[in-house]
């Protein structure tokens, strides 16, 4: 069975560029705790804001971006996204006037809802492009776009941002990339792109109630939200960590960063392979369980140097596959409940938005080797959700259904 049928193929590969561009603003966002904190003398707690603001905007659009696809479709969701997405870049220039990080704060958080709104129309887009049974591994093949943009992300930030920290190559760099989307958005809105408008009759409290029931949904959000949390962690504070441990400067710092990204794209194409033999939830819980090996060796071998930043970057190797999975899992035979469900999931990346401060606040109270206690015990909720009951069930007797005919 072909995981993207010929008459898909175009389409799949277009959507597909969207996760490169969301890739690209989380990466580049992940890079700004360490310019603030130098530009305006920061606490790991205030810089970690930026992390609240980005992540706590794709909590708030993702809901509202699922009734406005649901009522029009996929392709105005993409419009949308790509307009919001770029209205935020360019509020970089008047927040660089003003020297206020609450403006910037603003500024964040509706870009980041432009890649709220492009995420929750993407994924379960590329879910529909297909057979059921392939879905799982067909997103995972779109999510190895994410990692390509989150490195461009990072060597654009490297290049244009950290190494001549500033206002001013802070929001130059964003407000070049909001030309490029307007640009997208032009051409996409001449394009003929496959509707995807929602043929259900079911009422919105119905498919709520629906997906409320079903444990396999419920519990993949709550992965998911601990998942996100344990990635933005683990990556926000990577320079950091690597300054501290090699003693280095943050444009340096920033080059095993990009290290880390490489690795998670690697680990993209390898994972997505290895799924044609091996269940997805079953090697989620082997890369799960390697990552909490993985950040124990942080937190107990600080001032280790060079071994305490490998282990470091080969969390992202292990990492690569968990969001895919989690979401293809949770959303596994959902039918035309997947617009409304698709969005709950990513509503759970508040955890990026909840969770990064919280780790912002141990590393202020103790070093920033000990902060990544946290995205360990999230590491943790994601294994046993790789082996809960139903889970596991549902592995070995559960045939997906189209529900979408």
């Amino acid at each position: 069975m072909k995981t993207i049928e010929k008459q898909y193929l175009l389409p799949f590969t277009l959507v597909s560029t969207l996760f490169l561009l969301w890739g690209l603003a989380n990466n580049m966002t992940d890079t700004l705790l360490a310019a603030f904190k130098r530009v305006m003398q920061m606490s790991d707690a205030q810089t970690s804001l930026i992390q609240f603001a980005f992540y706590g905007s794709y909590f708030c659009f993702a809901l509202p971006a699922a009734f406005f696809i649901r009522r029009y479709s996929h392709k105005y969701g993409i419009l949308l996204g790509l307009l919001l997405y770029a209205s935020g870049t360019f509020l970089f220039y008047p927040a660089a006037l003003a020297e206020s990080y609450p403006f910037y704060l603003v500024a964040i958080y509706i870009l980041a809802g432009g890649c709220s709104v492009l995420e929750t129309t993407a994924n379960p887009y590329i879910l529909s492009m297909g057979s059921p049974q392939t879905a799982t591994r067909r997103l995972n093949i779109a999510q190895s776009f994410n990692p390509i943009g989150s490195i461009m992300g990072i060597l654009i930030s490297q290049q244009f941002i950290l190494r001549d920290i500033s206002l001013f190559s802070i929001s130059s760099t964003y407000m070049a990339l909001g030309f490029v989307l307007i640009a997208l958005m032009i051409a996409m809105a001449f394009f003929w792109m496959p509707p995807g408008k929602d043929d259900t009759e079911s009422s919105i409290s119905t498919t709520f109630a629906r997906l409320f029931h079903n444990k396999r949904y419920m519990w993949g959000v709550v992965a998911q939200f601990f998942y996100v949390g344990a990635q933005i962690g683990v990556w926000s504070f990577t320079i950091r960590l690597v300054m501290q441990e090699l003693c280095i400067t943050e444009a340096d710092a920033a080059t095993y960063y990009l290290a880390s990204i490489i690795c998670f794209c690697v680990a993209r194409f390898f994972f997505t392979w290895l799924m044609k033999f091996y269940q997805p939830i079953r090697l989620m819980a082997c890369a799960a369980a390697a990552d909490i090996v993985l950040c124990l060796i942080v937190v107990l071998m600080s001032g280790s140097g060079m071994l305490v930043v490998c282990s470091l970057v080969l969390v992202s190797f292990f990492m690569s596959l968990q969001f895919p999975t989690i979401y293809g899992s949770a959303l596994e035979g959902v039918g035309n409940d997947a617009k409304i469900g698709a969005s709950g999931l990513i509503m759970a990346i508040l955890g990026g938005a909840l969770i990064t401060p919280i780790q912002g606040l141990v590393s202020d109270t103790f070093d920033v080797s000990m902060s990544y206690i946290v995205p360990l015990f999230c590491f943790v909720v994601v294994l046993g959700y790789s082996l809960i009951p139903i889970q596991r069930k549902q592995e070995n007797k559960y045939t997906p259904k189209d529900n979408s005919k």
